[in-house]
């Protein structure tokens, strides 16, 4: 049960980042109060799929901008092809300009 609570919140921070900017795993979960399980917020994006209001799991990606989800979009583009169509350029699973595009929940909510 705790880790469905956790997984609602993580859900909550993603639907969060606008159209056009990424996050990591670990800004959702410092941003949670839990600093050190980036690993929870990826096993949360990894059953984001399953929920019934839309999560934007494509804007959450590892600490370096790399796609490191991307095989749980159900083709190896996918997640970026859905970052492209939002503005944000990618090349070689890594974000460009990660600075730019990158979202702290932490200063920004």
């Amino acid at each position: 049960m705790e880790n469905d609570s956790f997984f609602e919140k993580v859900y909550m921070v993603a639907r969060l980042v606008p159209k056009g900017r990424i996050t990591s795993y670990g800004a959702i979960a410092e941003y949670l109060g839990s600093k050190g399980s980036a690993r929870m917020v990826g096993w949360a994006m990894n059953k984001s799929h399953f929920q019934k209001e839309y999560v934007p799991a494509h804007r959450v990606v590892n600490r370096f901008g790399l796609l490191s989800g991307k095989h749980h979009f159900g083709g190896s583009d996918i997640m970026r092809q859905l970052l492209e169509s939002e503005g944000v350029e990618v090349a070689n699973d890594q974000i460009l300009n990660f600075e730019t595009h990158f979202w702290n929940p932490s200063k920004e909510l």
